[in-house]
């Protein structure tokens, strides 16, 4: 039988301890649980003795009644977020292999510290729209992700940043959504507002005048200056620029042209290989002046078909670092040196090109067209604020209207018109 045994303690004190052998059996073990008090000592007593001298059910020595840990929930493996995730961009079809392996690394860098213990499917492990919220004000503010590494720092992510990852995201998301049988009812990262791409986010664009695109091409080596003058004539990306080969170069109605054909990318394991443009309207013909296609002619004297037209002193295609490192920012330090106040990229080559059509009045289709802009809209987003140029010409055309709207003088066409309806009307009358 369960026995309390009271003892005084030397700081002061007593306890009550309940004894008992296991089973009530003479040679068993004995067990014991002490109290501070002889009311829950008691209690105790009559517990062990009403579950036949063992010690009763979801009592924890020293602890008393605990609950039971829950399971944790079964979850298929492939279901949880980093796993589907890497699995939905295997399995993304016209996508080149060095977007995929940008996106993995979008995927284990900026979303997996944060979701790593979610999934993608309904259930108690759902990632869920607050989760997301959550990561967005995170990457905005630059704060650690839960399961980052100790010590590990985050910088504050610029908008178009957040909404590239942000995208991503919700593309995996509305997978699990979506199809025949989806795993969830609904995708989060449509309830998420997000940080606009033009809160003083925006690429910084700069354009050249005419004199300081000089004052850069007096100051660039020999060997680059061919190329950076055709960028400049024509606003070829940089990747179109440099994978031109002398196959490209035609006539057209006896007119030279270029072909934009190809440019350079990158498969999965970061190996540099050509292929198609941008978009569908990136494959395109520029009719070139007689300038640019003595500079191209030049370039493919001695060359086959398939060579490159523009190669690094040793052979192959320039490098973009290489070329920025080597030529392009000397030339621009010697610039500075001479005068120039702005410090122009490589790819500020395309955007002073638009700049200057622009400023000739070129209609914005034709400048879309020669860019290999997918739509206008992107011209339009692009430089559209470039058209204050034109501003004096729009006052011209407005003045021009307006004027004539308060002119007293009616035109004879229009004033013979309505005199032969008013008589019209007598002779009916």
């Amino acid at each position: 039988m369960a026995s309390i045994r009271v003892r005084e303690r030397k700081q002061g004190g007593v306890t009550y301890t309940v004894t008992w052998r296991d089973g009530g059996a003479r040679g068993a073990k004995q067990e014991s649980e002490r109290f501070g008090d002889e009311t829950s000592a008691e209690q105790f007593r009559k517990l062990v003795e009403g579950h036949g001298e063992h010690w009763p059910p979801g009592w924890v020595r020293g602890r008393g009644f605990v609950e039971e840990e829950p399971e944790a929930p079964e979850v298929d493996p492939a279901h949880m977020f980093e796993a589907y995730a890497m699995n939905y961009v295997n399995h993304l079809t016209g996508v080149q292999g060095d977007t995929k392996a940008k996106y993995r690394k979008l995927i284990a860098r900026n979303m997996v510290p944060w979701f790593r213990e979610y999934a993608v499917a309904d259930g108690p492990l759902v990632l869920p729209t607050e989760a997301v919220k959550a990561w967005v004000n995170d990457l905005a503010a630059g704060n650690r992700a839960p399961h980052d590494p100790p010590g590990h720092k985050r910088r504050k992510y610029k908008a178009k940043t957040i909404r590239d990852n942000h995208g991503l995201l919700s593309a995996i998301l509305q997978a699990a959504a979506s199809g025949d049988d989806p795993l969830r009812r609904s995708n989060p990262c449509l309830q998420t507002a997000l940080p606009r791409a033009d809160d003083g986010d925006s690429e910084v664009k700069t354009f050249l005048e005419h004199w300081e695109a000089g004052l850069v091409l007096r100051c660039l080596a020999a060997d680059a200056l061919d190329l950076i003058q055709v960028m400049f004539g024509t606003g070829l990306r940089w990747g179109e620029a440099t994978a031109l080969q002398v196959r490209d170069l035609d006539h057209l109605n006896g007119r030279p042209i270029l072909r934009v054909s190809r440019t350079w990318k990158y498969d999965e394991e970061g190996t540099r290989v050509t292929g198609a443009p941008k978009s569908k309207k990136s494959r395109r013909v520029l009719v070139l002046t007689p300038l640019l296609a003595s500079i191209l002619a030049r370039a493919a004297k001695g060359k086959k078909p398939g060579d490159l037209l523009f190669t690094a002193p040793e052979g192959g295609a320039w490098w973009p670092g290489s070329f920025w490192r080597l030529r392009w920012n000397p030339a621009i330090e010697a610039a500075a040196a001479e005068g120039l106040t702005k410090r122009p990229r490589l790819h500020d080559t395309r955007h002073t090109h638009a700049a200057w059509l622009i400023a000739r009045n070129i209609p914005l289709p034709a400048i879309s067209a020669r860019l290999g802009h997918e739509s206008i809209q992107t011209t339009v987003d692009e430089y559209g604020h470039l058209l204050a140029i034109l501003d004096d010409d729009l006052v011209a055309a407005v003045a021009f209207a307006m004027e004539a709207a308060l002119s007293p003088v009616i035109p004879d066409d229009v004033r013979q018109a309505v005199e032969l309806s008013r008589a019209a009307v007598l002779v009916a009358a």
